[in-house]
Parts: structure tokens; sequence; C-alpha cells
């Protein structure tokens, strides 16, 4: 059993929880490991009972980020440039009924939107509104719609090819049903294919990857329910069967996610841990060829919780595992069948317990493709919400002001530094994406005056002689 301790640090914004570091195995009340808790927002102040997927998106005008979570009864939109104090913009509501089950993508600055309601069909909202939202929060309406399906379990997307798969529908046997988003707000069914059956979920990439038989087609990887399916897809009116794969205690096969060479996808089996009493299980496919995919290795972690999904970026694999959290592992070395469990974050603290009923509280999802690090994690239960959490590796810690000082802050043209130890050797300046801004090199002095009038309103890092960060406002 985890122990329960009251968050001593917080502050409120709408509800939220700012800054908790992860001190000695615990960020305020939840248990973690190498991961801070950025800030928390209960799925109450979004007008709901319940929660379940999540995604974001980047203003490629201006690098802000935005989180994008699914609710009972729609979707919500947060402004996370400021991951201490994210701000509410607004709901987009669900386009039928409500429903357990919504989940969400982005292709290009268009959120694609389904659900398991009946006749819900796939919503379609432009990001782009989301740069001007004057009072939030705000009730959005949906930019277009797309109908040829009615429920679906999931979206999948090609940012490559500019399709759109719906996954789990009332179509083609529950296969990938294609949709071209050439036009986003004019989508154009394009068939589907069902030669596989229902489809749970889905990955699309244009391959990239060390089977050079396939190279630049568009392959539809599906958990299918007791495999793995591989699927040409690049001619859409004639899809073609590559190969499928299962393995031994299947309990159902849920999700997957490529490694970034496209040699590995990791599966996730959303309940052997329930059926046959394992910890948190993986299942690491070998797909060096595709047309003999192979179990690699199967993966045991140390929660005994559920996994839900995978994701992979760079050299890690975040999976959301219901009542333990976000599970983090290393999978730079996976072809040696070795992949740590490297950090968590335990959004439910109660228990681990093996579980993946509807109604299940714990992480559902988790987005971790985000260019600053933050992490979004979203609960189903109310006792949670929105998560946004960050490495401690990569972390700002604005209240350490032991070595380094500065002031004013917020501050409108200069920032004055002030040691109150050792000397100022350099000041960097990042914004919250990690882009550098600002690199002075300073001969040793105690007290140091940097102008900022070029840099644009915001939120903004400091980092002192390379050991201290300080967040910085700028007005």
């Amino acid at each position: 059993m985890k122990k329960i301790i009251l968050a001593c640090a917080f502050s409120i914004s709408l509800g939220a929880m700012a800054q908790t570091p992860c001190d000695s195995g615990m960020a305020g009340a939840y248990p973690c490991s190498n991961f801070d808790l950025q800030s928390n927002i209960p799925v109450a102040i979004f007008g709901a009972t319940s929660g379940n997927d999540t995604w974001g998106w980047t203003d490629p005008q201006d690098g802000k980020e935005y989180a994008i979570m699914g609710v009972k009864n729609g979707t919500v939109f947060i402004d996370i440039s400021d991951p201490v104090n994210p701000v509410y913009l607004g709901k987009l509501d669900t386009h039928t009924s409500s429903s357990e089950w919504r989940d969400i993508k982005t292709l290009g600055n268009y959120a694609l939107i389904g659900s398991e309601a009946a006749g819900h069909g796939m919503q379609i909202f432009d990001l782009t509104r989301l740069r001007n939202v004057a009072s939030p929060p705000v009730t959005f309406t949906e930019d277009a719609h797309y109908d040829g399906f009615g429920n679906s379990h999931n979206i999948v997307v090609n940012e490559d090819s500019g399709y759109a798969f719906g996954v789990g529908t009332n179509t083609f046997s529950g296969g990938p049903h294609f949709v071209d988003m050439t036009d986003p707000l004019n989508p154009v069914g394009a068939g589907g294919w069902s030669g596989d059956g229902y489809s749970h979920d889905g990955q699309v990439v244009t391959y990239n990857g060390p089977d050079s038989d396939y190279t630049g087609k568009e392959i539809f990887i599906g958990s299918n329910e007791n495999e793995v399916v591989f699927v040409d897809i690049t001619d859409k009116s004639n899809p073609q069967h590559i190969s499928s794969v299962s393995y031994n205690n299947i309990g159902y096969t849920h999700q997957g996610w490529f490694t970034e060479d496209q040699a590995y996808f990791i599966t996730t089996d959303e309940l052997d841990e329930v059926f046959f009493g394992f910890n948190l299980r993986l299942i690491v496919l070998d797909a060096n060829d595709l047309d003999n995919p192979s179990v690699h290795f199967e993966y045991l972690g140390p929660t005994t919780a559920s996994d839900h999904n995978v994701f992979v970026k760079g050299d890690k694999a975040y999976a959301s595992a219901y009542r333990g959290g976000l599970r983090v592992m290393d999978v730079s070395d996976i072809a040696n069948n070795n992949m740590p469990e490297i950090g968590f974050f335990d959004t439910w603290p109660a228990d681990d317990n093996a579980s993946a009923s509807v109604g299940d509280p714990g992480a559902w999802g988790a987005y971790p493709f985000f260019e600053s690090g933050n992490i979004v994690i979203s609960n189903y239960s109310d006792a949670g919400g929105f998560f946004l959490v960050r490495e401690q590796s990569l972390s700002v810690n604005d209240e350490n002001v032991q070595a380094f000082s500065v002031a004013p802050n917020p501050a409108k043209n200069v920032l004055n530094f002030r040691s109150n130890s050792v000397p100022i050797t350099s000041i960097a300046i990042y914004d919250l994406n990690g882009r550098l801004l600002i690199d002075e090199s300073i001969d040793a002095v105690t007290q140091k005056t940097l102008a900022i009038d070029r840099l644009a309103q915001g939120i903004y890092i400091a980092v002192v002689n390379n050991i201290q960060s300080i967040k910085i406002a700028k007005e």
C-alpha cells in the first residue's frame, strides 16, 4: 500500500496545483521517481465527471504549447506555455452524447476528435483559434465534421501523407477507415481495410525502417485484440496484408508504438496483468523484417498495475498504466533485451491494483512529444484529472535562490542578477521550448544587468553559470 501525504505547497488558480518537486519519492501526495509535478487541474474544473485520452499541439507561429484532453462530455484545451500556471482556455462539447471514450490526434493545425458515442463521427477543430481567447474558459464550436463513420475507438494520423484513420468504427469491420485530409475542413472518405477485422488502436507511418522492401510505403500497424497486424496501405484502393504476430498469455492486445528506428514495436496488453497476475508487461516485437515479425522479449515492470498506452520519443518509452501512473523506460538498448524503468509519476496514490475496467482510476493517456520536455498525463478519475510533469534532469527550480537572485521579476527591459556567493560568469536565456535566445559570457562579477528588451512578452528560463535555473517573466 502506498503512502498518501497531503500536498503542502500549492497555489490556487482555477483549482490548479502548481509546481511540486519530487523529493524523497513523493511530489506532494503523489509517489514519484525522477519526475516533478509541474501542475495539476482536477477534471471537475472542466465541468466533467471523468477524463480519458490526451494529445498536444505546438503552435508553429510562436512555439507555444497546448494540451488537449478528452473528458466524458467533450474536449478541453489548456495553454501550458507557462507549465507551472496552465490556463484552461475552453471546451468543445461532444458532437452527440457523452462517452467514457474520446480520443484526439492533431494533423497540422487541426485537432481530430473521435468517440465511442453513437453517431459522433470525427470533429475537426482549428487549433489556431487558441491563440486569441479573450476571456477563458469559453465554449468552442467545431470547424468541420466528418460523418463517414459514427462511433470510433481512436483516431490515427500520418502527418506525412495527410491522412487520418478511424479505428474501431462501425465501418470496415472495425478496421482502419481512411480519410483524406488534404483540405482539413472538407474531409473525404477514401475507403478502408477490413481484412484483419477490428483494430482497437493503430499507428500509421511512412516507413523508413530496416526492411528495405517497404521503404517509403505507408504502413498501418494495428493492435487487433489478440494480435498485431502490419498492412501496406499505400494504395488506398488496394491495401495489402503484410503479416501478423501474436504472443503468449494474451489478455487484450490494446495499443503499440514503433521505436524511432522502426526496428521494434512495443505493444501493450490491457488485461494480461488482470488475467495472469503479471507485473506490468510490455511485449517488444522484432520488426526488422515486416514480413516475419516476432516476439523479441517481454518487459516486466516493478508495478502490478495494468498498462494502457505506450509512446516512444527518442530513447524513452512512456507508458500510461492506470493505477500505476506514468512509467518511463530507457529503450536505448532494446536490441539487447534491456529496457529498464528510469522514472515514474503515480497519479493514483491509493494502490497499484491490476484493473482495466471502464471507470478504473489512474492514468489513461500520456503525451510526451513536446520539445520542452513537459509531459501531459490524463487521469480518468476526478481525483486527478490533468497532470503536467517533467523529468527532473530537465526541470526548472525557480525557488532556488541560494546562489543567485534576479530583480525585477517580472521585468520589462532589464534584469539585474546578483550573486549571493560565487561570481557570475555566464547567463543564458531559454524559451520554454528549450531554444537558446541569449548567451552571454561574463568576466567574474557579483552583479550583472542584462538587457531583455528584444524578448517578446512571456515566460523564460535564465540559467546562471550553468548551475542554477530561474523562471523569469517578460512584461
